[in-house]
């Protein structure tokens, strides 16, 4: 078959993105390939002969080795050669295969199976492995690399940020903790739902039809074929494998798609100029305008997100794919091979925003600046919430409507909220007396310092991330 030039093909995954990320797309290739697919089903057709052979007792360590040598060297192209004259692929495959093996062995050749169980129980090999060997590796070394980022700034002070205003003091690893813990949860979710895929050898209505015209077990069969391929049988079958195995698998890979992108989003904001509080590697010779030589823009998360945006919404098309007309149509043969493509497309964002984390930097003279002057138009007025707490604490009741008068009062004499508060001298000695109860020995450094009301931010942040880095192996 003639090689195509990569810059002639039409899915940027195969020019641009097989070039920009080379090591994890030669890892995808591997697994969800159109070669590693023709592969992967004759790897099946191979176990369903060995399965044949252990019932028979025939089964050699010599047949076996040499099975799986003539699956490996199956030749795509000789596969989709037999297609123009079948026009059904695994029938051609099955052609192909035939003529690579002796006499004694080519009758059993897909002998008692129907197309899906051969498409199915390949599709489930290839998915477990694509995942364990590649999205998971890669998921990980991005979550242990956040973990790293935890750690090292668990003790940085940073402003909180709700509806993107400024709330109370947090810490840098407190910012990004949210995004180990929820991240870690979904890699050990997608760990244990690739482990849980299956495979079929249950005929064209799932009902052993043919296979009982072999055996007097079917079902034997088909757990001698599902276990030579390191699956177990759907527990129902029709002729599809039950399509929720997968459909979960691909959910939950969407679930890590959005926290990633979530991520990415959170640190292009971060970025903006009138922020600056963590910025990207940027290489001496990298580029960040086309006409203004002084930019440096925060493309690759920027890149993630968009990919998520081109990626995600694929999903309607899985939950699709769960219907299938009674047994089973056609409806989803072209639909499902863009698996691939997702799966490509999430791993790559994977990779990406890996390096974006890899080389990330906190500002943290710019966090600490902005936390200072935090509080809109009224500077110190993150430390409202604290005020308003400890009034209640030491028993008076419009404790919140006091503050936020003296709030109103700062914005408009321009003065910090600590300045205005330290006016109020029956609010500020109940303050100070609740502060001097949970040991704070001098109240007015609380009140002058934001970064010190921070609750558990460091300590929980830490936590975390030591937790997840140890889940990750």
């Amino acid at each position: 078959m003639n090689q195509r030039n990569i810059f002639e093909n039409i899915s940027c995954i195969d020019h641009r993105y097989s070039l920009s990320e080379a090591e994890v797309f030669s890892g995808l290739s591997e697994y969800i390939s159109e070669e590693a697919s023709v592969r992967s089903c004759a790897r099946a057709e191979a176990a369903l002969i060995k399965a044949h052979l252990r019932i028979r007792g025939e089964l050699t360590e010599q047949i076996s080795a040499e099975l799986d040598t003539v699956a490996s060297q199956i030749d795509p192209a000789e596969v989709y050669a037999e297609e123009e004259k079948t026009h059904h692929n695994i029938r051609a495959l099955v052609n192909v295969f035939k003529t690579k093996l002796p006499p004694t062995l080519a009758p059993l050749v897909h002998l008692g199976a129907t197309s899906v169980d051969i498409l199915d129980t390949a599709l489930s090999c290839r998915m477990r492995d694509v995942t364990q060997k590649v999205v998971l590796p890669e998921l990980k070394l991005l979550e242990k690399a956040l973990c790293d980022i935890v750690l090292r700034e668990a003790e940085t002070p940073q402003v909180g940020r709700t509806h993107g205003q400024h709330a109370v003091p947090i810490t840098f690893g407190w910012s990004i903790a949210e995004f180990v813990s929820r991240l870690g949860k979904s890699i050990l979710r997608i760990d244990e739902l690739s482990k849980q895929l299956k495979g079929k050898l249950a005929g064209p209505v799932g009902s052993y039809n043919g296979p009982s015209m072999i055996v007097k077990d079917p079902e034997e069969l088909e757990r001698i074929y599902t276990a030579f391929l390191g699956l177990e049988p759907s527990e129902y079958s029709n002729q599809l494998v039950e399509p929720e195995y997968l459909l979960r698998l691909l959910l939950e890979m969407n679930v890590a798609f959005g926290i990633i992108a979530n991520l990415a989003d959170d640190l292009r904001n971060l970025q903006r100029s009138e922020i600056g509080e963590v910025f990207e590697y940027f290489s001496s010779t990298q580029v960040g305008s086309s006409t203004m030589p002084q930019k440096r823009n925060p493309w690759n998360s920027e890149h993630v997100k968009s990919l998520w945006k081109a990626f995600s919404p694929r999903v309607l098309t899985f939950y699709m794919d769960q219907i299938s007309e009674h047994q089973r149509d056609l409806t989803n043969s072209a639909s499902q091979r863009f698996i691939a493509d997702y799966v490509a497309g999430f791993t790559m964002a994977v990779s990406r925003m890996k390096s974006v984390v890899l080389g990330l930097q906190a500002d943290r003279e710019s966090m600490a600046k902005n936390l200072a002057s935090a509080g809109g138009k009224v500077k110190g007025g993150v430390l409202a919430e604290p005020a308003y707490i400890l009034l209640g604490e030491a028993g008076v009741n419009d404790g919140h409507e006091l503050i936020r008068k003296i709030t109103l009062e700062a914005e408009k004499s321009g003065k910090t909220f600590f300045e205005v508060l330290k006016t109020h001298s029956d609010e500020w000695e109940k303050i100070s007396e609740q502060l001097k109860k949970l040991g704070v020995e001098n109240p007015e450094n609380f009140f002058a310092n934001p970064a010190l009301y921070r609750g558990k931010a460091a300590e929980k942040s830490a936590r975390i991330a030591k937790k997840y880095a140890n889940l990750m192996g």
